[in-house]
């Protein structure tokens, strides 16, 4: 399994309510995109900040009335974090959780964001050279930093800085010194924020469902390179236009919940294309086999998809134990196959000569694909074919995707048929490029897919891959864009 990036949500109230309890929904709505750490910070006469490790908690009535006071004022901000850059363990875990606030003499910027910066080695120089000294190991300390260094000419002017120099995916909430409320999005929209508002409340989330559990439905999307500064009024400005996107492909296959909606479309919708669509593609393992099972969540719809088109019964066999979240990515591989086998449960059903398509968002490194086709096998399965929604992936993410090495991907060393026979499937039929593309409803020159086609929308990510991929070091261990020499 891989993780997932990071959720945001700010929200100001302009008649001056409490706003912890909206903050506190809009980042609950979207837990599912970060269970390393989670943060709060508000601004009421300065500000007030609470990060903690895990999910954001359930909190009863008594208690949420004790964490309204320790978070006071009609502003804030709240990040739920799965972090992509910086140390892995606990205690930085805790150190980098957002948002983070950054201090040059009396000025504060706090920030938390949802993206992966690509120049980090540029970035810290750039940083470190002005005298500051970091308290984290996260590049969200370095964006926060240099976003306060360039706001000495006004916040849009910084915000300006950040779009023209840093590179890399960055959707961005956060909050100056007066308490005023911002937010902006790379120049190539990489990672999803939008903005809504009802009656006195304004609010920005990375996905719709923050916005919808507020009772707000007057929702548009934060365009890429656009700044929307709350103050007295609303001030929207597109800082740059790049005359293209670069809108994250994973999101559709994986991340988003399927209520979400983006491209002013469900996301379910089009996870059931991608399945009608794999069913239409791959008729010659459709016609053998006797049942569909999918790898929950995010299969489930893909595998609804596939259900319709074929008429194969679906048969949700797959299970998973939804309160074991511990994040195989920080485990040796053999304690990492162990917490794969432990989330997912094979029901007993009767597989005896069974012939079974398994759906999968997607394979990264196998390890999940795997474990599930032995329990199959043991179960009675005669043949597994492997369905997967997201084409195959061959070269690392540098944008805020757990795969930063050419190392971790089975795709890069494997075809489909030796991917096949490493994780023991009889076959592994993946979404070609194209039916990708067209079931999203978006443009190929929209869309990134470098992690398929090894093309990167940005250019120092660009020469980061093709270097790292000549090189022997291909097999390291460590992240690629964070040791880069380019």
């Amino acid at each position: 399994m891989i993780g997932e990036k990071c959720g945001v949500f700010a929200a100001k109230c302009l008649d001056g309510g409490e706003v912890f309890s909206n903050l506190y929904w809009g980042i609950v709505a979207q837990n599912h995109r970060g269970h390393e750490s989670y943060g709060f910070l508000t601004y009421s006469d300065g500000f007030r900040r609470y990060v903690d490790l895990g999910l954001v908690p359930r909190i009863e009535r008594e208690e949420f009335l004790r964490w309204k006071i320790l978070l006071p004022g009609s502003v804030g901000i709240a990040h739920v974090r799965y972090g992509t850059s910086g140390k892995r363990d606990l205690y930085s875990h805790l150190r980098d959780a957002q948002p983070i606030v950054s201090v040059r003499g009396k000025k504060r910027m706090g920030i938390a964001y949802n993206g992966n910066l690509v120049n980090v080695g540029w970035l810290k120089e750039e940083v470190m050279s002005k005298g500051a000294k970091l308290r984290t190991t996260s590049d969200t300390e370095l964006l926060s930093r240099y976003l306060l260094e360039k706001s000495e000419k006004g916040l849009i002017e910084g915000i300006r800085a950040c779009m023209e120099n840093v590179e890399g995916a960055f959707s961005v909430v956060g909050l100056d010194s007066n308490g005023s409320m911002f937010a902006f999005r790379d120049p190539l929209g990489m990672r999803p924020l939008l903005y809504g508002n009802k009656g006195s409340l304004m609010a920005v989330s990375s996905e719709s469902v923050g916005l919808n559990i507020n009772e707000i439905s007057a929702i548009s999307e934060v365009e890429p390179g656009e700044a929307i500064i709350f103050g007295e009024s609303v001030e929207r400005v597109r800082l740059i236009k790049r005359g293209r996107r670069a809108f994250c492909g994973f999101e559709f296959s994986y991340f988003m919940r399927p209520d979400s909606v983006t491209n002013g479309r469900f996301i379910y919708k089009i996870r059931e294309e991608l399945g009608r669509r794999l069913g239409r593609r791959y008729q010659e393992f459709v016609k053998r086999a006797d049942l569909i099972v999918s790898i929950p969540e995010t299969a489930d719809d893909a595998a609804y998809g596939l259900h319709e088109e074929t008429g194969i019964r679906w048969e949700r066999m797959l299970r998973r134990h939804r309160f074991v979240t511990h994040r195989a990515f920080i485990m040796d591989p053999a304690e990492r196959v162990s917490t794969i086998d432990r989330k997912i449960n094979v029901l007993n059903g009767n597989l005896q000569g069974k012939r079974v398509i398994v759906v999968e968002d997607s394979i990264v490194r196998g390890d999940t694909t795997k474990t599930v086709i032995k329990k199959l096998r043991e179960s009675g399965a005669e043949k597994v074919y492997v369905f997967v929604t997201f084409p195959r992936i061959t070269h690392p993410c540098f944008y805020g995707i757990d795969m930063a090495t050419f190392s971790e991907l089975i795709g890069f060393f494997y075809d489909e048929n030796g991917i096949a026979e490493k994780i023991g499937a009889d076959a592994v039929c993946y979404q070609t490029l194209e039916d990708f593309v067209d079931a999203t409803g978006m443009r190929m020159g929209d869309l990134c897919m470098a992690c398929t086609t090894g093309v990167y929308p940005t250019e120092l990510a660009q020469k980061i891959a093709d270097r790292a991929k000549t090189r022997i070091e291909v097999k390291g261990s460590g992240r690629i864009y964070e040791s880069a020499e380019v």
